[in-house]
């Protein structure tokens, strides 16, 4: 199966290890991820007022890559999903803006794309079922909270599950044979952009959404957006250093875990030993293979 793929500016930058880990893993499970040929910046956010179609321009030059390569796009980071979803959507639904896009974009055809989060692909067009049959190395014991944030679930028509009561993550942590956390911070904000500005907020939110989880009993957190993953790992560097708390939750993304649970190994995934990698974590619950052999699986 082939599935076209759009990584994003951040996947090819800082967050290479999400790109990697995602490429590796579903191909471990029968899947190619076909990047597109030609994509640029999503724009990070959705355009939130009507008068602001350029901000449409950006992701709308995707989304018509993404028609020209069959109709379908997948994506891991969840801004990149939402602001394709949303954009998608409205183009579909409001032709005053793409009539307006039109006159500088091919927009015949918008608004049918069909946009993928990677957690959809596996539950829809792999199915969790199969996701379980290739685990080699089931994560057994190895308690996970699953942080959706703001992006996965709102709006509504742009949620990749339900956005009050969504369990595709944890069904994605019990295909894998870790038991999801039940906790109540879930899909809280970390502070997103305000990291930019607002040091002290972000350390706040991101704080509370760690100690959350912790307090409910995860030994690790995994996530879908980078830039989730940097406010919640900055944040609780300051926190130990600030604070002198010495308890470490460590972030890692949810293809790290996948990667981890079909029995690729942790240097090939990017999962990072020492104090605020899951390493530590990991060797402790026997998952973490003493050698890992040239091919890379263990």
């Amino acid at each position: 199966m082939k599935i076209p793929y759009y990584p994003g500016c951040t996947l090819s930058t800082v967050a290479q290890d999400f790109d990697r880990s995602a490429r590796q893993s579903i191909r471990d499970l029968g899947v190619e991820l076909e990047e597109l040929s030609k994509w640029n910046c999503c724009g990070t956010s959705f355009p939130l007022t009507p008068e602001n179609v350029i901000g449409l321009a950006g992701p709308g030059n995707v989304l018509i890559q993404a028609k020209k390569a069959g109709g379908t796009v997948s994506t891991l980071c969840s801004f990149c999903y939402n602001t394709l979803r949303r954009t998608n959507n409205t183009l579909k639904s409001d032709a005053g803006r793409r009539d307006v896009l039109a006159s500088f974009l091919e927009t015949d055809g918008l608004g049918d794309v069909k946009v993928l989060h990677l957690l959809e692909v596996l539950r829809d067009q792999v199915g969790f079922a199969e996701v379980k049959a290739k685990v080699v190395r089931p994560l057994k014991g190895l308690k996970v909270a699953a942080y959706y944030g703001c992006m996965l679930l709102r709006p509504a028509d742009a949620a990749i599950d339900h956005p009050e009561s969504p369990k595709i993550f944890e069904d994605f942590l019990t295909a894998l044979g870790a038991t999801p956390v039940d906790w109540p911070n879930r899909g809280e904000c970390c502070g997103s952009h305000l990291a930019m500005s607002e040091t002290d907020l972000v350390k706040r939110l991101s704080g509370s959404i760690l100690s959350s989880a912790q307090a409910c009993g995860a030994d690790l957190l995994t996530t879908s957006c980078p830039l989730c993953w940097h406010n919640l790992v900055k944040s609780q560097e300051a926190i130990l250093r600030d604070e002198g708390k010495e308890t470490v939750l460590p972030v890692i993304y949810f293809t790290q875990i996948l990667g981890l649970a079909l029995g690729e190994g942790p240097e090939a995934l990017g999962i990072a030993d020492g104090v605020m990698g899951a390493g530590s974590v990991l060797k402790a619950k026997g998952l973490w293979p003493a050698a890992v052999p040239a091919g890379g699986k263990a």
